[in-house]
């Protein structure tokens, strides 16, 4: 949760007229289209201040610098070499890449830890390159010309990730109302996305990386698919099932063996080193997970030092941090609370917070103290076209002249009762952060360590993650089985 909560929303200009006739790069073949490629560079420049704008750089000059060598290695074989490309690397802890229209590619910081070397990474930026190369965004803002078009960006190698095992691992589904976190990337298509994977392989094997580095990929997004069910089956909530949020999205499976498949035409190449060693120094030091400017989840505790807040969540409910919100969910999904900060032109005071953001037409309020916070809590309704819609929130006056909402909000009547006990508890225990509280609010940081005779049981032990054996086992590469060499440096988490 940033200090200013607003959702991301780039919005693509849908040029007018039924377009023109392009020669893609990457077929040779004519196809129409309502994006020149001046078009592209101006949608894209655009849409990147947005980008830049929501997420921030991650302040690591050396890390940026060694991302964008890499990537205009690989634009430069790419089919189109002549755009001025920018690679960046955005202060996200959700596991994705992206790529916008007129060569703006990006990667998280929250992948990084989860790849294994250089040429991994590689394989990464390529797909994302090849989506920009093939014109996928232009294709996309075609095909949709007479619809509303959200950003054109991809998530990386298709998958989105609903694991619950660290924050921001990936985001809500959004069913609780409109509100609710919901998410932002819109996909490419199955035949965009295969296309995208062998661009990548080809584009690793001109610059003399293994295009098999591709499949270690789609093993680690595979991997990171399995712990995501086993934390479901450990928590007692129902599998994710990975590929449910778009079924025309080609499954890592199916990925699997194409890439597969394309990386054995390859075999007769004489590859470099993967770069695992210059990798591993490259990301070590960065945050892992959430960071203090986003606010940290730690089991059942929220901590924001930059705002100086903390709340509890009730036994088995879940914590989701987004950029802008704080959601608590209960264990059945079906209701939670969501803490936002108003900004100051919501309202002068409590009243009109309320008038203004929950746009009431009916309803009462009540003044409360909440740990020596001023607040003022609202139950009432909202009249919309579906009819009467209960709302209820409560106003506090945080720390540093920040304002709060905290607003109920459930699937329906049945649930919102259900949850109302949870829901009054996570909002009592919204508080100015404590001395104890800020003892605990350390960030986590990737770093290397010699693999020990002990193994992973013997790191996890010293080890700040929950399920901490796992999770090491995930960072490294051998979830499904396997363990590294002895004396072999492997990237494990530090507390800071």
């Amino acid at each position: 949760m940033r200090r200013f909560g607003y959702g991301l929303i780039l919005g693509v200009a849908l040029l007018a007229g039924c377009g023109s006739t392009m020669v893609n790069p990457v077929t040779g073949e004519a196809e129409r289209s309502v994006m020149s490629e001046d078009d592209e560079l101006a949608e894209g420049a655009k849409a990147h201040a947005e980008v830049l704008k929501e997420y921030g750089k991650v302040a690591n000059p050396a890390l940026q610098a060694y991302v964008t060598a890499l990537g205009n290695k690989l634009a430069a074989q790419s089919h189109r070499s002549h755009l001025q490309w920018h690679f960046t690397v955005l202060d996200s802890p959700e596991i994705n890449a992206f790529a916008l229209p007129g060569g703006y590619v990006y990667v998280t910081r929250g992948i990084l830890p989860y790849l294994e070397s250089e040429a991994d990474l590689a394989g990464v930026m390529g797909h994302e390159i090849g989506h920009v190369t093939a014109r996928h965004g232009a294709q996309r803002a075609t095909k949709q010309q007479d619809a509303t078009l959200g950003v054109l960006a991809a998530s990386v190698l298709g998958a989105v990730l609903e694991s619950q095992g660290f924050g921001g691992a990936g985001r809500l589904a959004g069913d609780l109302s409109q509100t609710a976190a919901a998410g932002y990337i819109a996909s490419y298509g199955r035949e965009q996305e295969l296309q995208a994977d062998s661009l990548g392989a080809e584009y690793l094997s001109r610059v003399h990386y293994d295009p098999r580095n591709m499949v270690d990929v789609i093993r680690a997004l595979k991997a990171q698919e399995q712990y995501a069910a086993d934390v479901a089956r450990a928590e007692g909530r129902p599998v994710p099932k990975g590929n449910d949020w778009l079924a025309s999205h080609p499954s890592n499976d199916q990925r699997l063996e194409m890439i597969s498949n394309l990386a054995a035409q390859y075999q007769n190449g004489k590859y470099e080193d993967e770069g695992r060693a210059r990798y591993q120094k490259a990301i070590a030091g960065i945050t892992f997970g959430d960071s203090a400017a986003q606010g940290l989840v730690r089991g059942r505790e929220f901590y924001h030092p930059t705002l100086g807040v903390a709340l509890t969540a009730p036994q088995g409910w879940r914590i989701q941090n987004d950029e802008a919100q704080l959601t608590v969910l209960n264990a059945a999904g079906d209701a939670g609370l969501v803490l936002r900060v108003v900004p100051p032109s919501a309202g002068r005071n409590h009243n009109e917070v309320l008038r203004n953001v929950l746009k009431p037409t009916q309803g009462r309020t009540e003044a409360r103290s909440m740990n020596g916070l001023s607040a003022t809590h609202f139950v009432g309704a909202r009249q919309t076209a579906q009819g009467s819609q209960r709302l209820e929130a409560t106003v506090v006056s945080g720390p540093g002249d920040n304002t709060y909402l905290l607003q109920y909000l459930a699937r329906d009547t049945a649930a919102l009762q259900r949850a109302m006990p949870g829901l009054q508890a996570v909002e009592s225990s919204f508080r100015p952060l404590s001395a104890q509280d800020r003892s605990q609010a350390r960030e986590w940081a990737i770093a290397t360590a010699p693999y020990p005779k002990g193994g992973f049981a013997e790191l996890a032990r010293n080890s700040p993650l929950p399920r901490a054996e796992q999770q090491l086992r995930l960072l490294n590469g051998v979830y499904g089985g396997g363990e590294p060499k002895p004396g072999q440096m492997v990237k494990v988490v530090v507390a800071r």
